[in-house]
């Protein structure tokens, strides 16, 4: 124990920490010894501590490629440990080493605000996680609005509001330094009744305030922003003085296009203009991701996760008393709820409400507009709505618990019900995104109802009618006439044939949730594909899907608007051409293999 404490007292960001704090690192850490080759950190998995490399290296592999080397003394993971998002990277043993594995600091040491992250900028890091831009600080900060700590609350956020700002330093006449107030002091504590609006502003500060110098990296600065869970940093010239204040959007602004600013952006939005601001960061921030080499799944699950920030926003920055007087879930639907969206994709939603009382009157005709100015604020952000009407302000898709457990179950048992096999299938592709306990009474109904071998064939033939663009005497069927003249609209004939089958796979087994690629693994698992077929559909989605996505991060990179899922084969290089037509002939032959044996893959 004291060998770790020596050792880890001379690196950083450990070197800081007092002798207590030092002690309660060294009782939690645990050494591990990984053989040459051996997976320390795995690609797409949250971290729940960091890492510190006490003998030999780490490989860090991104893409398939090398691009760091740790040695000893390495800290590795603080970013995604601090951020909550999975490593779009993964770590393996160099060679024989032993690695001090640490949990979240933060939850047992009395002083976690003193460890000083490093944040590498001499190696190449993600853009997934550290903001990457020369944009000196200075030219990004915003000026600062100083009040006395007598000044009552009132006052403070009349100053605050005048100059058009955030937040306010106080003076504390002190040497610790200014303290701070910012919009969420405001709403977490006065609002609350907390503090009130006539106490001294004092009592409202965090102080010290958090400091960045000016000369630092906006990266360094995200990182300070990201390890305490602030959204504000006091910028301090030479001589310690604060000289302005920063925000994690500020940030945004100097087109940093990390996707924790993009979110923090859009959770701080304070109005309509702000979020629509941020939300126009997105297209950048994807075009920032594909250009990087991050896995296309990745990219697909971390553009779900900022546009359910974004949409959450836009709900709360909008009154709707009706909505507001019941319980009620919104409720993602297709690919953003699978978490699998293109830069394309359509916001789809749906809307429950918790039954009314019996006796009252039905509350559909208040709900649907307030719903209706929802979406339509997404739209205003940047959103595209589902052009074929699958939209909470519709009567199909917003309905009473009762009425949607209704529905579903007379699809299930009639599905030549007009649209049942549609519905059934939206269902299926459903994620609450508020109130998530009464959103998923959607899928409930998969798992408790019977799902009779009429609506099993009839959702099969369905999903079989999405057919991969094959053809017997050439490589590809393709668009004959029309803008599309020699294109290969590859989500009908590509994605969907694999995600339907997917689909088809969840209800028949009774379980709804997870990726198009985990579904598939599940179906396998269950009987009803082989494990060579599951693995064929897997890697036939994932390769189709990043086709598409790098073809559509390009175009936003370069600064145009991909205009659809078409792409031309002679774009391709041949090895690509080649691989798509070997990936769709056989997605078609898994189908032909379904579609004979359904009944025999069953459980049960």
């Amino acid at each position: 124990m004291r060998e770790f404490a020596e050792f880890l007292g001379a690196q950083a960001p450990f070197d800081t920490l007092d002798t207590d704090d030092l002690a309660r690192l060294v009782a939690h850490a645990e050494v591990e010894y990984f053989a040459a080759g051996a997976t320390v950190v795995t690609e797409g998995e949250p971290l729940t501590h960091l890492w510190v490399v006490r003998t030999g290296a780490l490989e860090v592999v991104e893409a398939d490629r090398v691009v760091d080397l740790l040695g000893t003394g390495d800290t590795f993971g603080q970013e995604w440990l601090l951020s909550g998002l999975a490593p779009p990277m993964r770590v393996r043993a160099h060679e024989e080493s032993l690695c001090l594995r640490i949990p979240d600091p933060r939850g047992y040491l009395a002083h976690p605000d003193r460890l000083r992250y490093s944040a590498r900028p001499d190696r190449r890091t993600s853009t997934v996680g550290l903001a990457r831009t020369g944009q000196p600080l200075g030219r990004v900060m915003r000026p600062i609005v100083w009040c006395d700590a007598t000044e009552r609350v009132r006052d403070a956020a009349e100053r605050i509001g005048a100059a058009g700002l955030s937040c306010a330093l106080v003076r504390t006449g002190t040497a610790a330094g200014p303290g701070i107030v910012t919009d969420l002091d405001f709403r977490r504590r006065v609002a609350t009744g907390e503090v009130g609006i006539d106490d001294p502003v004092a009592a409202l500060a965090s102080t010290p305030a958090l400091t960045v110098e000016e000369d630092a990296a906006p990266a360094g600065a995200l990182l300070r922003m990201l390890e305490h869970g602030v959204h504000h940093l006091v910028v301090t010239g030479r001589g310690g003085e604060p000289v302005g204040v920063l925000r994690a959007v500020d940030l945004a602004g100097a087109e940093v296009r990390d996707p924790l600013v993009v979110r923090s952006a859009i959770a701080d939005a304070r109005d309509p203009g702000e979020l629509a601001a941020a939300c126009e960061l997105l297209p950048a921030m994807l075009a920032e991701l594909g250009a990087s080499g991050v896995p296309a799944t990745q990219i697909g699950a971390i553009h779900a996760a900022v546009v359910d920030a974004a949409i959450r926003r836009t709900i709360r920055l909008l009154p709707h008393p009706a909505l507001d007087g019941l319980r009620h879930s919104w409720v993602l639907l297709g690919s953003l709820a699978r978490r699998e969206p293109l830069p394309l994709s359509d916001v789809d939603t749906a809307l429950i409400w918790a039954d009314p009382p019996a006796g009252t009157p039905d509350p559909a005709a208040a709900i649907r507009p307030e719903a209706r100015d929802v979406l339509r604020s997404l739209q205003r952000y940047g959103f595209t709505l589902c052009g074929n009407g699958a939209n909470a302000h519709n009567p199909v898709f917003s309905r009473a618990r009762s009425a949607w457990i209704a529905a579903a179950r007379d699809w299930q048992h009639d599905p030549t019900l007009e649209n049942a096999l549609l519905l059934s299938a939206m269902v299926a592709d459903s994620r609450p995104l508020t109130n998530p306990r009464l959103g998923e009474s959607l899928t409930e109904t998969i798992r408790s109802h019977t799902r009779t071998s009429q609506f099993l064939r009839a959702l099969l033939d369905e999903a079989l009618h999405w057919r991969p663009p094959t053809g017997f005497f050439r490589d590809f069927v393709v668009q004959h006439s029309g803008e599309h003249r020699g294109r290969l609209d590859l989500k009908p004939g590509g994605l969907t044939p694999v995600v339907s089958l997917a689909r088809w796979i969840a209800i028949a087994a009774g379980d709804a949730t997870g990726t198009t690629v985990e579904r598939l693994r599940r179906g396998a698992a269950l009987g009803l594909l082989t494990g060579d077929e599951a693995e064929t559909l897997a890697g036939g989605f994932e390769s189709i899907y990043d086709l598409l996505l790098r073809h559509e991060t390009r175009a936003l990179g370069a600064g145009a608007s991909p205009a659809s899922t078409f792409i031309a084969p002679k774009e391709l290089d041949s090895l690509t051409r080649r691989h798509l037509r070997e990936t769709f002939r056989a997605i078609a032959l898994v189908q032909a293999r379904v579609d004979r044996t359904w009944l025999q893959r069953l459980p049960g």
